[in-house]
């Protein structure tokens, strides 16, 4: 019997598990996506041309919300949850209500849809969005080129255009981000590796991009969303913490997965959590994963000109997914404003627009601070009208891109930028060091003269 499968996703991980386990298998049909999570990205097709044969027309992509009536439509057998940075508790939700409409309910090993590098792979992952993986891919890039490595980046994927035109991507300049028409959520992650000189990669069909990007690299860096186990085995697997939220480590899908298969812990932002907050991370690695080497670390932030703050009222503009579905209630812009002495933080809730106004609704722990959401042209338009109808007296962005290239902003910007730094021995170089005969590296081309 063929098996009528619901891949219940986000635009990433589902597209993966479709490539890597269902497709081209004739024991399945699968029916539809559903999507979630990421504000207008349903109403798609994922298409023929990378579905397969067995796709003529495709695969629909529906909103999460129609899953019953889908699975009763369609009289589906099985439902694949294929997304990131759920609670536990949400997850069984989900499969409850798969299960009580005759369906059975499976979570995909993490280790089944990993595909094997010809080299070496470091991944960057965390067990929350917002953990500071970005920062971390960055040192890891800079510590790996300074031995002489080539270095390529492969980022989790964030398809949320054609995704025909969107199969394979390389990003190492600024023109490829607008052929590419990216996001604001993209250009997050990708500008501040470019402009590092790094190549980066991303797309829906992480086959052939491992294909390509590994031609010209010594070394691969998996660089993770969410909280999402890596796409390809990795022979170091880094993953962050976040003592701001203690516990999610064990609370969350899959940060949990990635918490027990990890190599190396880092305790991020332990110069701004509390100690109590520390220790109960550190006593649950310890706990659950007592193999993995810890490591203590601080996200830094700096504003080029810190005086412009004080005593200002301050719009801050932080990271949409780390203040959304990461459920963080601040980022680096708020911290900038505080330590900086700013003399209030502007409210952007009342004057928020559109899907800028649903995401307050849909994510109400969210507080003044505004969430630097951009998923297409017309959530980039709402966030600019947003930000333009706040009473403020300057705008600090928290975002790793600059927003003052892609929005119309009447007011005085600032930004506020944070990176990597060791908080003690040991250093992150030096277990990158230990590892790195053993990631079977080759030699640099100054070694082999």
């Amino acid at each position: 019997m063929v098996e009528k499968v619901i891949i219940v996703g986000a635009a990433g991980r589902d597209f993966h598990n479709f490539q890597v386990y269902f497709k081209d298998n004739p024991r399945y049909r699968v029916v539809a996506f559903t999507a979630a999570q990421i504000p207008r990205i349903e109403g798609r097709v994922f298409p023929a041309e990378l579905a397969g044969e067995l796709y003529p027309r495709g695969i629909p992509i529906h909103p999460e919300s129609e899953m019953v009536r889908i699975i009763r439509e369609n009289r589906a057998d099985l439902v694949a949850f294929s997304y990131s940075d759920v609670s536990h508790l949400d997850v069984m939700h989900k499969a409850s209500v798969a299960m009580s409409e005759g369906a059975d309910f499976i979570l995909i090993g993490a280790t089944y849809t990993m595909l094997k590098a010809k080299k070496p792979v470091v991944a960057v992952c965390a067990v929350r969005t917002g953990c500071g993986k970005s920062q971390t891919t960055r040192k890891v890039c800079s510590i790996l080129r300074k031995w002489c490595r080539r270095v390529v980046v492969v980022r989790h994927p964030m398809p949320y255009g054609d995704l025909r035109l969107q199969a394979v991507q390389r990003f190492s300049s600024y023109e490829d981000f607008d052929r590419n028409h990216c996001t604001i959520e993209e250009r997050e992650e990708y500008e501040p590796l470019v402009d590092r000189g790094i190549v980066v990669y991303a797309g829906v069909d992480y086959g052939r991009i491992l294909e390509k990007a590994q031609e010209e690299a010594d070394v691969l860096v998996w660089d993770g969303g969410n909280n999402d186990t890596p796409f390809y085995f990795p022979d170091l697997h880094i993953v962050l913490f976040d003592p701001h939220r203690p516990g999610h480590e064990l609370r969350y899908y899959p940060g949990e997965t990635n918490m027990l298969m990890a190599d190396v812990a880092i305790i991020n932002k332990v110069d701004t959590a509390s100690e109590e907050g520390v220790r109960q991370v550190e006593e649950n690695i310890r706990r659950h994963n007592p193999k993995a080497r810890i490591v203590y670390a601080e996200s830094p932030i700096t504003v080029e000109d810190p005086a412009r703050i004080f005593g200002k009222r301050v719009l801050v503009v932080e990271d949409g997914p780390t203040l959304t579905h990461g459920e963080m209630p601040f980022g680096a812009a708020t911290i900038a404003a505080q330590r900086s002495g700013a003399g209030s933080i502007a409210d952007a809730r009342p004057h928020a627009v559109g899907s800028i106004r649903e995401a307050y609704r849909k994510y109400p722990h969210l507080g003044p601070q505004l969430p630097a959401l951009g998923y297409g042209e017309e959530q980039i338009r709402e966030l600019e009208a947003t930000i333009r109808a706040v009473d403020c007296d300057l705008v600090l962005f928290g975002t790793p891109t600059d927003l003052s290239r892609l929005l119309r902003i009447d007011k005085p910007v600032l930004r506020a930028r944070y990176e990597y730094r060791d908080h003690g021995p040991p250093l992150l170089e030096d277990i990158l060091e230990e590892d790195l005969n053993r990631l079977g590296l080759p030699e640099s081309e100054s070694e082999r003269r």
